[in-house]
This record gives C-alpha cells, sequence and structure tokens, in this order.
C-alpha cells in the first residue's frame, strides 16, 4: 500500500493453497511450473487482474491475493473461485489439482519438502538453516490473511487494541487442521500449535503469538522489531532479511505499508467460506473501533499472556473451547461462560445486518455445523484409514472446484 489509507477503506485478501499430485495425493511441489504454464517463463508474481499469484517458502503452496488494495469484499469469493478454476485447468495436464484446509493430512515434511528454489530463495535457506523448515509448522500450512490499514498512530492504536482482543477467539470459528501425517491430533488447529514453536530457536521472532501491548509506531519498534534485529543479527550474516517478515506474531504491523495483517486464520474449503470469515471478522473489528462494544480502555488493558491462555483453549478444542475469563467476556458484552461456538453467534448476531445474506448464510452454516476441522472429523469418524482420509480430502477438493462449503 503505497498510498496511505485510512481505518478500514481499503482492504487486501491472501490466500494460500497447495498443490497436490491427482493421483498419489501427495504434494506437488509444483508451483514454479504452474507460473510456468500461465506466463510463458518463470515468475514468482504473476497479475491476473483483481487476482495475483505468487509463491511461497515451499515449492507445493501457492499464494492468491488482493492485486492492491480493495474497497469491494463482497465480489472476491467470485474472484478467488475465478482463478482457483483456472489454476486447477492449468494444472490438469501435469495431473495436479490444488487441496484447500490448513494442512495436508497424509504429509510427512522431512520427506516431502521442497523449497522454493528461484528468486528470493537466498532467504529461504537462511530460514532452512535457522529453523528447518521441513516440519509441519514451516512446509504444512495454508492460511488466510486479512490486511487492514491505519493512516497515523492514532488509528494503529485503535485497530491494534481491537485486533489483539479478537485473535483468541479466531480457532473457534475456522479451525480446520486437525490431521496430520494420517492421525487426529486431537488438536483443532494443529496448524497454530506448530505455530507457537515453530521459531523456537529465536523466540523473540513469534513471542506468545499474541502482540505485545504497544499502540504506537514507536513503542512498537522497541518493544518488538528492536529485539527481533538483535537477535537475528548473529544468523543474518548478510543483513538480507527484513523486520517486517521476521516478527511472527499472530498479527503483524507493516508500518512499511501502514497495515495490520492477521494471520491466525485457518484456510478453508473455498473462498466462499474464506471471505465470509474475512468480512464478519473485520466487521466485529470495526464495532469494537466504533467502541459499539467496550472502550477502548477496555480493549488495551489486556496482556498478552492473558489473551494467548484463551488463544491457547481455542487452537486445542476449537469452537467448543470455554471461555470462562469473565473480564474478557464483558468485552463482548458476555456476562456468562460460554464456547467460542457462542461467543462468536454472538458477535454475528451483532454486525449481522451488515453482512450481505449470501455472507449470512455462509456464517450461519458454520455457526451450526461447527469449525471445518469439526466437519472434517465428522465425515472421518471412526475410520481413520488412508483411504477413507483421501476420500473426505478430495470431497474437500471438490468444494474448492465448486465453490461450497463442506457439509455431511
Amino acid at each position: 500500500m503505497s498510498k496511505r489509507y485510512h481505518l478500514f477503506e481499503v482492504f487486501g485478501i491472501e490466500l494460500e493453497y497447495m498443490l497436490i499430485n491427482t493421483s498419489t495425493f501427495k504434494v506437488a511441489p509444483l508451483v514454479d511450473q504452474l507460473l510456468t504454464l500461465k506466463n510463458g517463463n518463470l515468475t514468482s508474481d504473476i497479475d491476473n487482474g483483481a487476482i495475483a499469484w505468487s509463491n511461497e517458502l515451499v515449492a507445493h503452496v501457492v499464494e492468491l491475493k488482493t492485486n492492491g488494495p480493495t474497497t469491494d469484499l463482497e465480489s472476491l469469493s467470485e474472484k478467488f473461485h475465478k482463478n482457483i478454476l483456472e489454476i486447477n485447468q492449468l494444472l490438469q495436464s501435469i495431473d495436479v489439482k490444488l487441496l484447500p484446509t490448513a494442512s495436508h493430512p497424509l504429509m510427512n515434511p522431512s520427506k516431502d519438502t521442497e523449497l522454493w528454489k528461484h528468486s528470493y530463495s537466498e532467504v529461504y535457506e537462511l530460514y532452512n538453516r535457522i529453523f528447518d523448515c521441513k516440519g509441519h509448522g514451516w512446509s504444512n500450512v495454508q492460511s488466510t490473511h486479512i490486511n487492514l490499514p491505519f493512516y497515523d498512530d492514532k488509528e494503529f492504536e485503535k485497530l491494534h487494541a481491537a485486533v489483539r482482543v479478537i485473535l483468541p477467539i479466531i480457532p473457534g470459528l475456522c479451525a480446520s487442521s486437525p490431521i496430520l501425517e494420517g492421525h487426529l491430533t486431537g488438536i483443532m488447529d494443529s496448524r497454530l500449535e506448530f505455530y507457537k514453536t515453530n521459531q523456537k530457536e529465536i523466540p523473540e521472532m513469534t513471542g506468545l503469538v499474541i502482540p505485545e501491548r504497544v499502540f504506537s509506531k514507536v513503542d512498537y519498534y522497541a518493544t518488538i522489531f528492536d529485539p527481533i534485529k538483535r537477535a537475528i543479527k548473529p544468523f543474518d550474516t548478510k543483513s538480507i532479511l527484513d523486520h517486517h517478515f521476521l516478527n511472527s506474531r499472530g498479527a503483524i504491523a507493516r508500518f512499511d505499508r501502514n497495515a495490520i495483517e492477521i494471520r491466525l486464520i485457518d484456510i478453508q474449503e473455498c473462498p466462499k467460506a474464506d471471505v465470509a470469515i474475512c468480512i464478519l471478522i473485520i466487521e466485529v473489528l470495526k464495532a469494537l473501533v466504533n467502541k459499539e462494544l467496550c472502550t477502548l480502555q477496555a480493549q488495551k488493558k489486556w496482556t498478552k499472556q492473558e489473551l494467548f491462555d484463551i488463544l491457547n483453549d481455542g487452537i486445542k478444542y476449537g469452537e467448543l473451547a470455554r471461555v470462562v475469563n469473565f473480564d474478557y467476556l464483558s468485552i463482548f458484552g458476555i456476562k456468562e461462560i460460554s464456547t467460542m461456538q457462542n461467543v462468536w453467534q454472538h458477535l454475528y448476531n451483532w454486525v449481522k445486518p451488515k453482512l450481505s445474506s449470501e455472507n449470512q448464510k455462509t456464517i450461519e452454516i458454520i455457526l451450526t455445523e461447527g469449525s471445518l476441522s469439526s466437519r472434517i472429523l465428522k465425515a472421518i469418524g471412526n475410520d481413520t484409514s488412508e483411504a477413507k482420509i483421501k476420500q473426505v480430502y478430495s470431497d474437500l477438493a471438490e468444494c474448492l472446484e465448486m465453490n461450497q462449503l463442506f457439509v455431511n
């Protein structure tokens, strides 16, 4: 965002998908071939009108994103879906297709990971030397990112306060990673379980996932960026890493483009679900920023540890996680112990008039039927064989192709 935008004036959304071999169901490290098929020669970024494509750290993940800031969220589901259809058509010639959800259920990252070997590969190789990226927290993670702009410190304060308090309940809305290496993990958001510790070698980078209580650019640099820069210096001897990218908290401030990027959202089965979830989160953030639910001071007071404790339960139990902190619930006007599902139902009821009828239907299915993790587990039942897992995830790939929700 080169131009400076005010709060909620424009938006950016990013969706990540993995490539799999249609016949074997294994991850397919062929994003370079996809980009070459589209462009005629290899490039790491492709401008495809309203949506852009790009590579990621690993060679089997492609990112689709709004091609610059957009004011039109309602049309994004259709635009992302159109690009997914085009990508699958291109991939058909090499027996590959896109697979949704936040993790491949059968991938063995120590054996199946290939890093991107083309542009920017020097950075990826350095990350790999420091952290060993052949693990679930690095190579088997697909997420949705929301980018929200702020104009100045005053707007940053309001937005960062609101984002911090909404982060802990995000897994209760959109967990989609309950299976790894063919086993039920017992954790609804396995992606975020690995996210917490995948940079343990330099803990300053992720912190407690929840950002610290900082509400100005100066404080953000002093509290978050400066410690990261000091910690990475012995490893980054050539100074090739940018502190904006090194910050791996669940929401990161991008002062290079005056935006906050929310990163805790597991990708769903189709853009219809992804975009509806993004719009719901954005409308709740608007309500918080506008002090419809509580004061700014009530939002700012929360420590990272207090919020992390709530997040941790959401990672494990998804929408069934019980929120027992009455002070936290009071932020949203809730006066009794609630599940995250009920918290989201309450917040949805608050902002429902702001959502289109189509997005209302989508959110109501998610709130009624449960997170995608719950729906996957229901479909799996007691049969955790590889054949059954492949069948369920093939159905999810079909949902991606059709842009429809996965409901048994």
